[in-house]
């Protein structure tokens, strides 16, 4: 135990159990205690790297009775180490409480930093990242996802949201019908053994997802309008566009590329669409 306490927020992996830093992992074994929103859950990375640190849980449902105990050990001179489910604690789970109270009372808090759904499916979506909104969870009720959606639409920015797999569909067809012609991704076990990554023209991507079960822990990332239009960008004519030039003798990459900056598409998304095109071809 050390003179000083310190709250220790840790990062822990996403889905891939390789993906913990070392620094957390040091902090986990010196730490008095883990507080843990799904003890075994947790209970899993400890085993993998031999870390014996004494559990307790730490959620929604015990947050209120265990935040002033585990408050008063940090002042007596505790290290706490606090971990969500997965990723960063505080990013929309109940370890928020925690660092705000350790916080409130004086009580250092340090944060380690490290895996991050959000991160992670803004970089693998494609879409714009000069600025982005995140969230949390969207609202269960269409009415109240379609209100929240009109009020980002004028955001320059792309939009990130956690959803539920079993919600996904409904809520693509709300962003369709809300903000038509967005240019969209879901993230879905990302950093898992059957991570997927979806991109596209929403309506599409709504109308993929609609013909097939969709599992797992799912991001959803909403690209900004093109050019401030809303209408629905004409795939056809942007594939027409790269065959073109490649047929002009330009290569696919170079096409591609021209073909972005030309319509101001984000390039992965331009490389999907000439994808589809060529997959879509009867073989010769």
């Amino acid at each position: 135990m050390s003179a000083e306490g310190r709250l220790l927020v840790c990062a822990t992996p996403i889905g891939n159990l390789g993906d913990v830093t070392l620094r957390v992992l040091d902090a986990l074994r010196e730490a008095d205690a883990v507080a843990a929103e799904d003890t075994r859950v947790t209970r899993k990375l400890l085993s993998r790297y031999d870390i014996h640190t004494p559990l307790e849980r730490y959620d929604d449902n015990t947050a209120a009775e265990r935040t002033p105990r585990l408050v008063a050990r940090v002042a007596a001179g505790e290290t706490i180490a606090l971990v969500s489910d997965a990723g960063t604690p505080g990013i929309s789970d109940p370890g928020a409480a925690l660092i705000r109270a350790c916080l409130d009372s004086g009580l250092d808090v340090e944060v380690l930093p490290g895996a991050s759904a959000i991160i992670a499916a803004l970089v693998a979506s494609g879409l714009p990242t000069h600025a982005f909104y995140f969230g949390g969870f969207l609202p269960r009720k269409s009415a109240q996802r379609k209100r929240l959606l009109e009020g980002l639409a004028s955001l320059d920015a792309t939009l990130l949201f956690y959803e539920s797999a079993r919600r996904v569909v409904a809520t693509l067809e709300d962003v369709a019908e809300t903000l038509p012609g967005r240019f969209v991704a879901v993230a879905r076990e990302l950093t898992k053994m059957h991570e997927e990554v979806v991109r596209g023209p929403v309506a599409e991507v709504a109308k993929a997802f609609s013909e097939r079960e969709v599992k797992g822990e799912v991001v959803l990332a909403i690209g900004p309008s093109l050019a401030g239009e809303v209408t629905e960008p004409d795939v056809e004519a942007i594939a027409e566009r790269i065959d073109a030039l490649v047929v002009g003798g330009s290569s696919m990459k170079d096409a591609v590329r021209q073909v972005a900056s030309d319509t101001g598409l984000p390039r992965n998304l331009v490389y999907d669409i000439a994808h589809e095109r060529r997959t879509d071809r009867p073989s010769r």
